[in-house]
């Protein structure tokens, strides 16, 4: 492979190489959002390059100018703060006492303008991570399927509120109601899709948010921030960018905030709670990381296998929580597998993102290709072998996905979350051997488990379905659909994630009791006719 990623035949990558329809345009951008007003940054700005390297105005190859966004301080953080909690008021401001019609009319009204951004988004979503063309267009579409199913869930959920229950004596009228002020902060590999499923339930349940983009994806938000404000009434959404030090701590330090919704590592949700000083009024949100492993038993059918392990490990580079960051293989047939997979990884098309059928594109992180690296070097140094033949052939921006064999627990990358595309395989004699690993992992989001025997199949669920929140049956670990629940055990996640399940997380029920008596029921049914409460409330929303 060469130095930089390039056209084929060409040296040189000009931005006139790139067909028109994905070729960037510089965005140098300082706005931010608080309180319904898209302010002006004056002070520094950070510049956003692309890992894809481009001639730049010397002539060189180079990583890709973008454009800019603001570097923003303290100050405005806690001025973003202020607003979230003058637009909550404890609970008295017209976005959390306002009717649940009308608050998914906003929400209704901001997916409509969203869509009109999306050739935009797609475009930002490969040259900032470098997301693959189909992938980054079903990020997009994705999210905004999501925003829609959240609209239908909270009609649903809101349905089954329309009416008072009787229990010993006592008529109950049960509702959700929000939590306060929630710090939003999303993840790097999908920094619109897994940001939005954390923000939007968020604000649809009456809470009042902070957002602050990931590091990487950050300027393809900005064509939603006046979406953002024309949608939703001031200081419900506020919008900031910068580093984490300078916001997000700074606002945990106040003990003002009611919720941290976080997707990212568990060292960076620990240190924010930390910050805060009533960590048991803090509600926690939390997708964590994973080392979720694929299990293949000898009766495993390896060509579907093989397939769904590729998917599994490389699928826009092993960056997801939900790859499979090892595989468990029984030595019966671990030499067909290595080879079968080892000449499936290396038949994977690199490339640019738009480029038609490319798999592997570059790596967002410039850290990640050493990063890499080193793993390889240190498992190599310890017995392990790269057994396919591209693997660890290294550019500026990205180093070839690397198969490890045989992998043990002397090794760095027998523990940590790689994140990226470096693939251990580890053989195993005993089912108990990737059993007990399992339980003694830090993790416990998914697993993946290869075979087809009943006998053997049934009683292994009915462990790994104590170690790990969700068993995929011969099929690669994934969020989706998004009506199903998205959690994990130990450090993998707090709370539980899915378009059902979000509304619940950044809520709590409350109600209304009366006991059964004339008094009380002539007001009980003087309440309901006259609309001046928009909690107790028959409304039905069809």
């Amino acid at each position: 492979m060469s130095n930089v990623l390039s056209v084929p035949g060409s040296n040189l990558l000009t931005l006139n190489d790139i067909p028109e329809a994905y070729r960037p345009q510089e965005n140098h951008f300082n706005q931010y959002l608080i309180g319904g007003e898209l302010k002006t940054w004056e002070g520094e700005m950070a510049e956003v390059y692309s890992s894809i390297h481009t001639e730049n105005k010397n002539g060189e190859m180079g990583p890709t100018l973008l454009g800019s966004v603001p570097d923003m301080e303290s100050e405005p953080a806690l001025l973003a703060l202020e607003s979230a909690n003058k637009a909550f008021d404890r609970g008295k401001g017209e976005w959390p006492t306002m009717r649940v019609r009308e608050r998914l009319n906003c929400l209704e009204r901001f997916a409509d303008k969203m869509k009109a951004h999306r050739e935009e988004v797609v475009k930002l979503l490969m040259w900032e991570i470098g997301k693959n063309l189909s992938d980054s267009q079903k990020e997009f579409d994705r999210t905004v399927d999501y925003i829609y199913d959240t609209l239908d869930a909270y009609k649903k959920l809101d349905q089954k509120s329309a009416k008072f229950e009787k229990e010993g004596g006592i008529h109950a009228h049960i509702r959700r109601s929000p939590l306060g002020v929630v710090l939003c902060l999303g993840p790097y590999n999908y920094p619109l899709n897994e940001t939005f499923c954390l923000l939007i339930p968020a604000i649809v349940m009456g809470n009042t948010a902070v957002f602050k983009p990931a590091k990487h994806g950050v300027l393809l938000i900005t064509p939603l921030l006046k979406a953002f404000q024309e949608s939703f009434p001031a200081g419900v959404v506020n919008i900031l960018f910068g580093r984490g030090r300078k916001i997000a701590q700074p606002i945990m330090k106040t003990g003002q905030v009611d919720v941290l919704a976080l997707i990212g590592h568990s060292s960076s949700a620990v240190a924010l709670q930390d910050e805060h000083p009533n960590k048991n009024r803090l509600r926690l949100v939390l997708g964590l990381e994973a080392k979720n492993p694929g299990v293949v038993l000898p009766d495993a059918d390896l060509e579907h296998t093989v397939k769904e392990c590729i998917s599994g490990t490389l699928s826009f580079n092993g960056q997801r929580c939900t790859a499979l960051k090892v595989l468990y293989v029984h030595e019966s047939i671990i030499d067909e597998f290595n080879k079968k997979f080892s000449e499936a990884v290396d038949n994977l098309k690199y490339g640019l993102p738009w480029e038609e059928d490319v798999f592997l594109t570059p790596l967002p992180e410039p850290s990640k290709p050493q990063y890499i690296k080193d793993l390889i070097d240190d498992a190599t140094s310890k017995g392990a072998k790269v057994i396919n033949k591209k693997g660890g052939q290294m550019t500026e921006n990205y180093i070839y996905p690397a198969v490890l064999y045989p992998v043990d627990d002397s090794m760095s990358l027998y523990h940590e979350e790689q994140f990226g595309p470096i693939i251990p395989i580890i053989p195993y004699k005993d089912i108990n051997e990737p059993l007990d690993a399992m339980a003694a992992s830090e993790y416990g989001q998914q697993v993946s488990l290869f075979g087809r025997d009943v006998t053997k199949i049934g009683p292994l669920i009915d462990i790994m379905a104590n170690l790990v929140c969700r068993v995929n049956l011969n099929s690669a670990c994934q969020r989706g659909p998004d009506v199903y629940p998205f959690t994990g055990r130990k450090n993998s996640a707090v709370s539980t994630l899915s378009v059902f399940d979000a509304l619940r997380s950044f809520s709590i029920r409350t109600f209304v009791a009366s006991k059964d008596n004339p008094y009380n029921n002539e007001i009980l049914e003087s309440l309901l006719n006259s609309n001046e409460s928009n909690f107790v409330s028959s409304d039905y929303i069809l």
